[in-house]
């Protein structure tokens, strides 16, 4: 590579005739590109051994996404590379916490070495949420030893995000010992609403990022003191309109975009970063700017040291756009080897890495639950504590509702532990769904990953249905009316993941999602997305998990009937 930047020794490839995107000083510059042993060896005309011509195009460094979960997308991480290299992603900080708590640091060090073989940065935190609250039942727990493991032994890049807010606030000797393993390493933060003195605390205590702002201000204070702050854009979580107003008044520093949750049709119609940076630009942020949010921070933020820049000494992720305005790349190299072209990958470029054969079949019940189990009678006087769920937000309310009212929003919800055969089952009410036959129910339920299931209040039977449909496929989603499954979405890899293709997969779910819409009467955006965060016991304000209902905002269990 020296001997190319001398001159001395032809490039590998030469990208001829663009003009360069340069993030620190928000500039085009036309140059030619060498790149030689995949990484770009200076800037301007050299000889070499292949020379594309890429005149009248705009050439960017590879999207970064700072953080997502690889199991939100429902695909196993050969194909989540397939479908997002040709919008440009060829980077990730991927927090496996999903895969962690169902199947421990085994699972996570398959995912590792699956990646490990993939044209493509994926770069895993050691999740330190596992499960994510002691309200909650995982299939494993990680403590801040497999934490250093996964860090020293297996490239960890630093903590995932430290969801126990509570916890780091008051001191947890636990938590603090997971957030002390990172060392030099980053900490990313999960604190939803967190303000004031609280917020110093959780920040004093190592934490360094937060992806649930939902307002500007609360983004605004958490950057005045020093937080990075990820903006986030996935399916059922788009924060990105009301976030905007924080870089349009400061400007781009300590700030980035991000997926955190995208579902395999958002991935197909819409695409990954690239429709990040897009919609920012179309809620006023200058082009320049959504870029750097999408490729320099990003790789900032994560000491992604060779990534995030086109300039000499940087790894060769090179865009080749013909026109910004759609920001669908033409071509795109990773570590300067042509992997997309026309909006494919191409089809040597991503090899086959399917799960280990152990991965599958994790739905694990000792027998599934009857309708008895779902039948609990409503409390005297019928009112009780109901979870309140609204479209494009994972936060709840925490209502209070008669739940005999015929007239009422209102369905049975429970959580069917299955990793450890214990029977156990936790029982609420919940109220937004519109459901008004049968049952809903998914082995994706964040983040210990239960059964959770949704039916109507005289609908036990169909929800016993539901869980016993689960178990049989290995795990997935699935619409339940009259005893029978109407759609399903399969998901055998821990009951997360699929290991088939993203356009079978998201075929699945859009037969699921109109099954729930116009089979089951549900009217709320997004329903299996909306119901796999029902039971993750650290987003206010009511959640529910196979222990109970949880009250996060005093972060205790309480009674349905406690009102």
């Amino acid at each position: 590579m020296l001997a190319v930047a001398r001159g001395d020794e032809p490039a590998d490839l030469l990208l001829k005739g663009g003009r360069v995107f340069v993030p620190g000083t928000r500039e085009w510059v036309r140059t030619d590109l060498p790149i030689a042993d995949g990484v770009i060896a200076g800037w301007g005309t050299r000889e070499a051994r292949e020379v594309v011509d890429v005149s009248g195009t705009s050439l960017t460094p590879g999207f970064i996404d700072p953080h997502m979960h690889l199991e939100s997308t429902k695909l196993w991480v050969d194909e989540f590379v397939r479908i997002v290299l040709p919008h440009g992603t060829t980077a990730v900080a991927a927090d496996p916490h999903e895969i962690a708590n169902v199947f421990g640091v085994p699972g996570v060090v398959a995912l590792v070495e699956a990646a490990s073989r993939l044209p493509f940065t994926f770069g895993i935190c050691a999740s330190s949420c596992v499960p994510a609250s002691p309200f909650e039942s995982s299939g494993a727990e990680l403590d801040h030893r497999d934490l250093a493991r996964l860090l020293d032994e297996h490239g960890a890049i630093g903590v995932a995000e430290v969801m126990d807010f509570p916890g780091v606030i008051a001191g947890d000797a636990k938590v603090l010992d997971k957030i002390a393993a990172a060392g030099s390493r980053r900490v990313d933060g999960h604190a939803p609403g967190l303000r004031g003195r609280q917020l110093d605390a959780y920040i004093a205590a190592g934490v360094e990022s937060d992806h649930e702002c939902t307002v500007a201000e609360e983004a605004d204070e958490k950057r005045r003191k020093g937080m990075w702050i990820f903006i986030r854009e996935g399916s059922a979580s788009r924060n990105l309109a009301a976030l905007v107003p924080t870089v349009l008044r400061f400007g781009t520093e300590r700030i980035a975009l991000c997926t955190d949750d995208r579902e395999p049709d958002t991935l197909l119609h819409d695409g990954h970063m690239n429709d990040c940076v897009r919609l920012a630009v179309a809620a006023g942020v200058r082009l320049e700017d959504a870029l750097v949010l999408a490729t320099s921070n990003p790789a900032e933020y994560h000491r992604f040291h060779r990534l995030g820049w086109l300039g000499p000494g940087y790894q060769a992720d090179v865009l080749c756009f013909e026109d910004l305005t759609r920001l669908e790349p033409a071509r795109v190299w990773q570590a300067g080897r042509l992997v997309a072209a026309n909006g494919r990958t191409l089809p040597d470029a991503v090899a086959a890495t399917p799960a280990p054969a152990w991965m599958h079949r994790s739905v694990r019940l000792d027998r599934p639950p009857g309708p008895e189990a779902f039948a609990a009678p409503p409390p005297p006087g019928g009112r009780a504590r109901v979870i309140g769920v609204e479209s494009r937000s994972l936060s709840t309310r925490d209502m209070v509702l008669d739940v005999t009212d015929p007239a009422a929003d209102v369905a049975r919800i429970a959580v069917v532990e299955r990793h450890r055969q214990t029977g156990r089952i936790g029982l609420g009410y919940v109220s937004g769904f519109g459901l008004a036959r049968g049952a809903m129910a998914s082995t994706v339920a964040h983040d210990a990953h239960n059964c959770m299931v949704v039916g109507t209040r005289d609908g036990a039977g169909d929800m016993a249905a539901a869980v016993a449909r689960l178990a049989e496929i290995g795990g997935g989603q699935v619409a339940v009316l009259d005893g029978r499954a109407v759609a399903e979405v399969r998901l055998p890899v821990g009951g997360l993941m699929s290991d088939g293709s993203a356009t079978e997969v998201a075929g699945e779910v859009a037969r699921l999602s109109r099954a729930a819409a116009e089979t089951l009467g549900v009217t709320i955006e997004s329903p299996f997305m909306q119901l796999s965060f029902l039971g993750l016991s650290v987003i206010p304000e009511l959640r529910i998990t196979d222990r109970g209902l949880v009250d996060v905002t005093r972060f205790a269990l309480t009674d349905v009937a406690d009102v």
